[in-house]
């Protein structure tokens, strides 16, 4: 039994032409797959009876199950997905009340290596990859689950998403000429491995990267984030130069507010030092609690005169908006178990 989430048309064409059935069978197929999001086959109502039946003797929508499924006082939707390994991760469509956009966080590992200590999913530790028609069926299944096209993309979720770049850059294709969102509605987070940003340098592509930075400095961050120690600030800098240097493209620098920790007026000072010729908008990220940790939020005063003071410098600056964080949905929350 054939699956038909996460295939592409030509994919598609193979299924049909074994059926004895035309190319636009195909593409009206294809369309229900991932512009009306349909959960069965029976609703596919433009094909005949007759070829309804044939066609579920040899596919169905999908193999992937929700697990469970959570909604946040803001309207926030959070997702405990399972694949056929018995394996899960989780995903989260974000709405907001003044935005058109519907924006899915997807996962692109089950776990992380990278292990950062603010972050739940590291905790798991690496288990393996998703495959890109994994990632693919994180969105459809939200689309599948709410009737609502999701508009924006943001690999956010569980693992990093440049230590599983090819399958994260076939589902980024998928996305774009299946799903018809456009490039620049995708935006691709990473700690900062060096080598992955390196060959997306090269790729052509209108995508946003973003840089969860997290500290001004090598000390600070080390004690963030293991990654530093392989792939240090300054080499990390010199990276990004040359990424924006190539693409021409600005890049976005995440960077999350612990109280006492990275907010204070000097973190500031360093923060807009390393930041200054680099083409970039800055992300503030107020701390969301975690468990294993005692890293707290900062005040609100304390993030306006953060933000102030990057602003400064001549940075746009925004605050990220806290979504999910009654259902641990918010960034660095993710866990991908059930409990």
């Amino acid at each position: 039994m054939k699956i038909l989430s996460g295939l592409t048309l030509e994919e598609i064409e193979k299924i049909t032409d074994e059926l004895k059935a035309s190319k636009f069978r195909a593409r009206q197929i294809h369309n229900w797959i991932y512009l009306k999001s349909v959960k069965s086959i029976d609703e596919m109502t433009d094909l005949s009876v007759k070829f309804r039946e044939e066609l579920k003797k040899v596919v169905c929508i999908s193999d992937t199950k929700i697990k469970m499924k959570q909604e946040s006082s803001d309207g926030t939707l959070k997702y405990l997905l399972e694949y056929p390994d018995g394996q899960c991760v989780e995903t989260v469509l974000m709405r907001f009340d003044n935005r058109a956009n519907l924006t899915a966080c997807v996962s692109s590992q089950v776990g992380c290596a990278v292990n950062c200590s603010f972050c739940a999913t590291g905790k798991r530790g690496f288990i393996r990859n998703l495959t890109y028609k994994e990632i693919v069926e994180q969105v459809l299944t939200i689309q599948r689950d709410t009737g609502l096209k999701v508009t924006n993309i943001v690999f956010m979720g569980q693992g990093e998403p440049l230590l599983n770049l090819d399958n994260v850059l076939k589902s980024m294709e998928m996305f774009n000429e299946n799903f018809q969102i456009g490039a620049r509605r995708l935006t691709v987070s990473t700690s900062g491995i060096i080598p992955g940003i390196e060959r997306l340098a090269g790729e052509d592509m209108q995508s946003t990267l973003a840089i969860s930075l997290h500290a001004p400095n090598h000390e600070i961050r080390k004690q963030l984030m293991q990654i530093e120690n392989k792939y240090p600030m300054p080499e990390l800098k010199k990276t990004l130069k040359d990424y924006i240097a190539k693409t021409g493209r600005r890049i976005t620098i995440e960077y999350l507010l612990i109280k006492d920790l990275n907010d204070t007026l000097q973190s500031a000072k360093e923060l807009a030092a390393y930041l200054h010729d680099l083409k970039c908008n800055v992300n503030l990220i107020p701390y969301n609690p975690t468990e294993k940790n005692d890293y707290q939020k900062p005040s609100d005063r304390s993030i306006m005169r953060f933000k102030s003071l990057i602003e400064q410098s001549g940075k746009k600056v925004t605050i990220r908006l806290e979504r999910g964080a009654d259902i641990d949905a918010a960034c660095g929350q993710l866990s991908g178990k059930a409990s």
